[in-house]
């Protein structure tokens, strides 16, 4: 009991020590049309972070309206070959006109989720958040175009993020 006390105040005092490191601004997109961003969007590339460390292919997330809340389901396969599934919730950043969200799949803590770019269509999506840590890029189909890949890429590189960081997500057999 000792042991998992010491790990939960660690995880909290470098989560809260974190909140007050400064970073180099990040840009948005102008707004979100939540309408059109609800629904369900398959990982195509990211950089690689402990909480879906258990994820080996196949990871989507869908966003799902719930009265004044944003309802967002994280699902992966498994190296075993289950299907690993995460629920939260996610909150609009008031005045960022839906660009930038708080979710939280650990309530309390909430983790950033900034809208970078954004495919005019609503087909691709690049999300991340100031620290340049984390980062997605999401599209509509479990396939995307090499060459649209490649322009949200040069976009994070704009912005601050080491493209190199990025890994390419495996999408054998999307989930229902």
């Amino acid at each position: 009991m000792k042991k998992l006390l010491t790990v939960v105040a660690l995880v909290c005092t470098s989560l809260l020590s974190a909140c007050n490191e400064e970073y180099a601004p990040l840009a948005t997109v102008e707004k979100v049309d939540l309408n059109r961003y609800i629904g369900k969007w398959y990982q195509v590339a990211f950089i690689p972070n402990k909480f879906q460390s258990m994820c080996v292919a196949d990871t989507q997330a869908e966003y799902q309206r719930d009265d004044d809340q944003i309802r967002v389901i994280n699902r992966c396969r498994t190296k075993d070959g289950s299907i690993e599934e995460a629920n939260g919730v996610a909150k609009l950043v008031e005045a960022s006109r839906n660009a930038k969200l708080r979710v939280s799949f650990f309530r309390p803590f909430y983790g950033n989720y900034w809208v970078l770019d954004l495919d005019p269509n609503y087909q691709w999506v690049l999300v991340g958040e100031p620290s340049r840590k984390y980062g997605w890029i999401l599209s509509r189909s479990a396939a995307l175009d090499p060459s649209i890949q490649e322009k949200i890429l040069e976009k994070a590189a704009t912005l601050g993020y080491n493209i190199n960081q990025f890994q390419i997500s495996a999408q054998s057999n999307p989930l229902n």
